[in-house]
């Protein structure tokens, strides 16, 4: 009786090693995860439905699934600089530029869902957004199948949607 009492107890120990290593690898439902190339972009979508980053937005918004994020946003029709030197642009050709574009990476939260919860800039071509933490609150992402659609509030209260596409 006792051998089997052994035995019952070392198999079931040995279950609950497999589950618990099954449990520890398992990633958490992650519903952003993936790269996704930026269709649309509306400044105040809700009132003057202005274009944000020209009339053919470029730009891709990757998230990996270590947690890390980098967000790469342009305006295609910026004209490119005569001198093939970044550092030599004019003053006109950098306002553009810089006007016309933003990159930024960092680290991301999801929730209990599997939904985009918050994130935290590391680096940014926009020095003052480096350090800044956004919530629900400034920055929501909805994903639907294949399409996700952001909806950020800039401090000053400008409200910017952008549409994009899951990357297959």
């Amino acid at each position: 009786m006792s051998m089997k009492l052994s035995t019952i107890a070392i198999v079931s120990v040995a279950a609950l090693f497999a589950l618990a290593g099954v449990s520890a690898n398992a990633r958490p439902l992650n519903k952003v995860v993936g790269t996704w190339r930026m269709v649309a972009a509306q400044i105040d979508p809700d009132g003057g439905n202005l274009p944000a980053y020209g009339p053919k937005p470029n730009g891709m918004l990757v998230f990996t699934e270590d947690m890390h994020f980098v967000e790469v946003l342009s305006d295609s029709t910026v004209p490119r600089f005569a001198s093939s030197a970044r550092g030599n642009g004019t003053d006109q050709e950098n306002r553009a530029a810089m006007a016309g574009a933003i990159g930024f990476a960092g680290t991301y939260t999801v929730d209990e869902n599997g939904e985009f919860s918050g994130n935290k800039v590391e680096v940014s071509t926009f020095p003052n957004w480096i350090g800044s933490e956004r919530t629900r609150k400034e920055l929501t992402l909805i994903v639907d199948g294949d399409r996700m659609t952001e909806n950020f509030q800039r401090p000053e209260g400008t409200r910017i949607r952008i549409t994009f596409e899951r990357v297959r």
